[in-house]
């Protein structure tokens, strides 16, 4: 995080009385208690006590807020439901957290162009409760959808298990309203499938809160399918369900979902929810496929018979509904029933090709290995998208510090290998450090542009994404070294 403002700290006080005469009522938290469920994301091992907290309820109160604190040059960082696992809504000591939680309302339901109008602290499933009795639905859905809200999933550019067949958040997102740092108000994107000039709302949509805050989200609603079957395919080894991945794709078979699981995730998973997994296994595919029902019939019987070709142990379809919800029950509880069985867990981020998918595994276990941790794997194998858990004890000295190691040469290994540090929790503070070993310096000069298009100051959540952070008007010159923010270490809980 960037160092703390001496004079920014000192001024709290003037600070707190200035925002609640923006935001009147209960809208400005100051006291210390009340900024305690603040101070960190779903990174728990980083926390720091912001300056204070302001929760405005409309668009207005977001505009005079965030111009306000650029005159002033005081920092701020948006946060949703704080589910973010890279960082994202750490706040800074001397800055002010933006909660958006009080923007909650479905605006519209329009289903004649087949869309939906929200807020952004509208959580992901509740978009897909409004619309199901019309046979309706919102497909991207992160594990953590009942709880993540849809402006967090735009600035992370949230996928879930249905990601391989329907796109993440930028596939499924038509339009945004975002508040600027300046205070004002812009509207990218609408109703129809384009819009005229640069795709700005692409460049929004993935940003972190880098760029502006999102007040109101447009997202495509898709039909529900007339069928849907979930497969568990167990098998004896983790290569040969990693090698099954690759063989179903290469068939021209894109399941609506192809997650995959090894013993350590299986065993914790059937423990807390009984989804029935077979626990002899060492590694589990669930695929599912959707739409008529012929079709269904048809690509099980293919996928039964590729799964067969891999010496799979076991093959199982689900016979109804409710079979096939229990069989995503577990591995939708996946990172919560991990929880059950160590202190702590870290969670790793990072895609591959899938081809590349036996070679990684097997690694990650080496790894796992040389540092004595263990690692229960739990992930969208479909694209590649890789969610290692590494299993820790942070009362145990250096045990937080084997893990973060652990999880930087995942992330290299990624990398290395052709993928990329993220595949959709984003690059927060936890990954900010390693972006050099994807972009060069010129690289991310090229994109700290873009922030400066949008946030001149470099007000709106500072300390995020970049290693190191130049201010604008030295970016004319790529090779900059002096005037960069330094960000010293994180302070750990």
């Amino acid at each position: 995080m960037p160092l703390p403002d001496a004079a920014l700290m000192a001024r709290k006080g003037e600070i707190v009385r200035a925002l609640r005469r923006l935001v009147p009522g209960e809208g400005v938290i100051g006291d210390p208690a009340g900024l305690v469920p603040f101070q960190s994301d779903g990174l728990s091992a980083y926390r720091q006590t912001p300056l204070a907290v302001v929760l405005p309820e409309t668009t207005a109160q977001v505009s005079a807020v965030l111009a306000w604190c650029q005159a002033q040059g005081v920092k701020v960082v948006p946060r949703g439901a704080g589910t973010s696992l890279s960082g994202g809504a750490l706040p800074l000591q001397d800055g002010v957290v933006l909660g958006m939680g009080k923007f909650n309302r479905i605006l519209e339901v329009d289903y004649a162009n087949r869309c939906a109008v929200v807020q952004p602290g509208v959580t992901n499933l509740a978009i897909t409760g409004a619309v199901e009795a019309d046979g309706f639905y919102y497909a991207p859905d992160p594990s953590s959808q009942i709880a993540c809200t849809i402006g967090g999933n735009v600035a992370e550019n949230s996928g879930g298990v249905h990601c391989l067949k329907y796109g993440l958040t930028t596939n499924n997102l038509l339009g945004c309203e975002i508040v600027l740092m300046s205070g004002e108000v812009v509207r990218l994107g609408g109703k129809g499938f384009d819009a005229a000039g640069y795709d700005l709302l692409g460049i929004v949509t993935g940003s972190e809160g880098l760029l502006g805050v999102v007040t109101e989200v447009t997202v495509r609603l898709l039909t529900t399918p007339q069928t849907a079957r979930a497969m568990l395919l167990g098998f004896g080894s983790v290569e040969a369900a990693g090698a099954c991945v690759g063989d179903i794709i290469a068939a021209g078979v894109i399941p609506a979902g192809l997650e995959m699981m090894d013993r350590p995730a299986i065993a914790a998973a059937e423990a807390f929810v009984g989804a029935g997994y077979p626990l002899d296994a060492e590694a589990l595919l669930i695929v599912e496929l959707d739409g008529p029902e012929a079709e269904c019939a048809e690509l099980s019987a293919h996928v039964a018979e590729l799964a067969k070709a891999r010496r799979a142990t076991t093959i199982r379809t689900s016979s109804s509904n409710a079979e096939r919800l229990a069989f995503w029950a577990g591995r939708k509880a996946a990172f919560p029933a991990v929880g059950r069985i160590s202190p702590d867990y870290y969670c790793m981020d990072g895609t591959i090709p899938r081809g590349r998918l036996p070679e990684v595994l097997a690694r990650i276990t080496e790894m796992g290995v040389q540092y004595g941790l263990r690692v229960a794997n739990v992930f969208h194998a479909g694209d590649g998208n890789l969610h290692p858990l590494i299993l820790y004890d942070a009362d145990k000295p250096g045990q937080l510090e084997a893990a973060e190691a652990f999880g930087a040469d995942i992330l290299k290994l990624c990398v290395k290998v052709g993928g990329v540090l993220t595949g959709e929790h984003g690059v927060g503070v936890e990954k900010r450090d390693l972006m050099g070993e994807m972009f060069n310096e010129t690289d991310l000069a090229c994109q700290q542009r873009v922030k400066c298009a949008f946030d001149p100051d470099l007000l709106l959540n500072p300390g995020k994404v970049f290693p190191r952070l130049h201010r604008c008007a030295e970016l004319g010159r790529v090779h900059v070294h002096r005037g960069a923010v330094a960000f010293p270490e994180l302070p750990r809980f």
